[in-house]
């Protein structure tokens, strides 16, 4: 089992920026993919982003956030982030990492088994 911990959430004005980290332990994390999910009050847990673990990372983006975000990892301290910029009111949401075994980044969260706690991001207009 893997343990994820979110971080870099909070409040952010409309236009600008924030950095979410995912701090992963438990075990190695070769051929992992990670993503990133969101849910907003009363919606379904949507797929933001992922990227494989691999040398040459494959990276997979929503539509709604392409351009905004990006994904990126840091595979010796075990970590993956996410860049997001020129934020909007509907990017408010808690945001919550998820690994899974395999190659290939997955937008289905039924790919994903393990989760972390999520972490709130709020944007204002």
């Amino acid at each position: 089992q893997v343990q994820l911990v979110e971080s870099g959430g909070g409040l952010v004005q409309a236009g600008g920026s924030l950095r979410l980290s995912c701090a992963a332990s438990g075990r190695t994390f070769s051929g992992y993919v990670m993503g990133w999910f969101r849910q907003a009050p009363g919606k379904d847990r949507d797929f933001v982003a992922a990227i494989s673990w691999s040398a040459g990372s494959i990276r997979k983006y929503a539509d709604s956030v392409k351009g905004r975000f990006t994904i990126s990892r840091d595979n010796a301290r075990n970590t993956v982030y996410l860049q997001m910029n020129s934020l909007k009111p509907e990017d408010t949401a808690v945001y919550y990492c998820a690994a899974r075994y395999g190659s290939i980044p997955a937008s289905s969260r039924n790919d994903y088994a393990d989760w972390g706690q999520g972490t709130q991001v709020t944007v204002s207009s």
